[in-house]
């Protein structure tokens, strides 16, 4: 399982924003990773003023048991499978064809992806 920018946030508040089958989910998967992809997203919005993030954000991330996924080539190639997400936020874009790329599932609570009939994604607000 691939966490979306908005999924790690949220287990690094502690998880309460999950919905019951999202928590299920992460407690059986085989593995949770995060990607660079929400690591950039998250430090431009801090460097916009727009989050605040503690300055050991990567530790905070290791200590939670989160393992680093490698965002290849791959998933930016892949960006042209969901026309549908051309207007929609790159990061969440690069986030799920990373997911896709990876044959996994992506951790998510934005509408959009969810909408897409063959995206691998789960919600994480169920």
């Amino acid at each position: 399982m691939l966490l979306d920018t908005h999924s790690l946030l949220w287990v690094l508040d502690g998880g309460e924003a999950f919905g019951s089958k999202a928590r299920r989910s992460l407690v059986t998967a085989d593995a949770v990773s995060y990607s660079a992809i929400s690591i950039a997203e998250i430090r431009i919005k801090q460097m916009l003023g727009k989050l605040t993030v503690p300055d050991d954000l990567l530790q905070r991330i290791e200590s939670a048991g989160l393992r680093p996924a490698a965002c290849g080539v791959l998933a930016a190639e892949d960006l042209l499978r969901w026309p549908a997400l051309r207007r929609h936020d790159p990061f969440d874009r690069l986030l799920l064809t990373h997911a896709a790329a990876e044959g996994t599932v992506l951790l998510t609570a934005y509408r959009v992806p969810l909408d897409l009939p063959d995206a691998p994604v789960l919600d994480a607000r169920v």
